[in-house]
């Protein structure tokens, strides 16, 4: 009897974690550890049914002013719901070992407000599901500051060049039609 009433809540959770995968789009499955901190981000959780931009950072590229650009979009857009998520990475050699290092670039250099991730792999066999996802859905990134723009139901819209500015109206165009995108759920 007492195995009963034990097995019962264990399948609940399991069906639950089961519905919450299903529910939730393939590139947003998973946690990523946030930069500088004991949490972790839930990707479904904090993302899902929302437009979302994921770049793939380095703080010592020569790309790192984009900072400021993302940050200044970020402010302009998150009133509708923009979601941004910075995921450094050294798979390009141009980001510290050292994540506090990594944070003050972000942080105090740059004045970053959006989430961060600790540095993560994004390119091959080792990246990251998440950018495991974004690469099948479009294409690995080329070098640091690639940007991903998803919509609201979990798909690549667009993804940008590190060359590709923040305030490009490509870019911006590609941002406001994942804005103006149906949830999943209605």
């Amino acid at each position: 009897m007492l195995m009963r009433w034990c097995a019962v809540p264990a399948l609940l959770v399991a069906l639950t974690g089961l519905a919450h995968a299903a529910d939730c789009p393939e590139v947003l499955q998973g946690s990523l550890p946030k930069l500088r901190a004991k949490e972790s981000i839930d990707l479904c959780k904090q993302y899902a049914d929302k437009p979302l931009v994921v770049v793939n950072t380095a703080s010592f590229c020569g790309f790192a002013p984009q900072f400021e650009g993302l940050e200044a979009l970020h402010k302009r857009y998150e009133g509708q719901g923009l979601e941004m998520l910075g995921v450094p990475s050294n798979d390009f050699k141009q980001e510290s070992k050292d994540s506090a290092e990594t944070a003050k670039v972000c942080y105090a250099n740059y004045g970053v407000t959006f989430a961060m991730t600790e540095p993560q792999k994004v390119r091959g066999d080792d990246a990251t599901h998440m950018f495991q996802v974004l690469a099948a859905q479009s294409s690995a990134p080329k070098w640091n500051f690639y940007k991903y723009v998803i919509d609201r139901q979990g798909k690549v819209i667009a993804n940008f060049s590190s060359l590709t500015k923040p305030d490009d109206p490509e870019f911006i165009a590609a941002i406001e039609k994942a804005i103006a995108s149906k949830p999943l759920k209605p």
